[in-house]
């Protein structure tokens, strides 16, 4: 029983983050949608004068998305959103990479997005 609570507790995180100080966080709305599917991403960024750009990809087996905000250090909007609209069916990755001005990634996270058929 004990690790079936585990893997529930794995399953229910809404990202994953690389970095130990969690200068970036991300939300993928819906997490599971019909194809072809209409996807809001909103990413968190922590306020830092060396932040340059955020990079936010949907990647599945048969379709990949992206799109690049610049920042502007800590200036720069806390919260950003990109929508994806038109996902086609399939197991997605969506990442948010945040950049530093040396061009070196400074935080990573993902999320699974599923889409799926309407079974026509």
């Amino acid at each position: 029983m004990t690790s079936r609570a585990v893997l529930c507790g794995i399953l229910m995180l809404p990202s994953l983050s690389l970095g130990a100080s969690e200068p970036l966080k991300i939300r993928v709305s819906p997490a599971v949608s019909f194809a072809p599917a209409f996807v809001r991403i909103q990413t968190t960024i922590e306020a830092d004068a060396d932040n340059r750009f955020v990079e936010i990809t949907a990647d599945s087996e048969g379709f990949f998305r992206s799109s690049r905000i610049q920042l502007e250090g800590d200036k720069a909007a806390r919260t950003n959103i990109i929508e994806f609209p038109n996902l086609p069916e399939g197991a997605y990755e969506v990442t948010a990479t945040l950049f530093g001005s040396d061009g070196r990634p400074r935080g990573h996270v993902r999320q699974a997005l599923d889409v799926v058929s309407r079974g026509h």
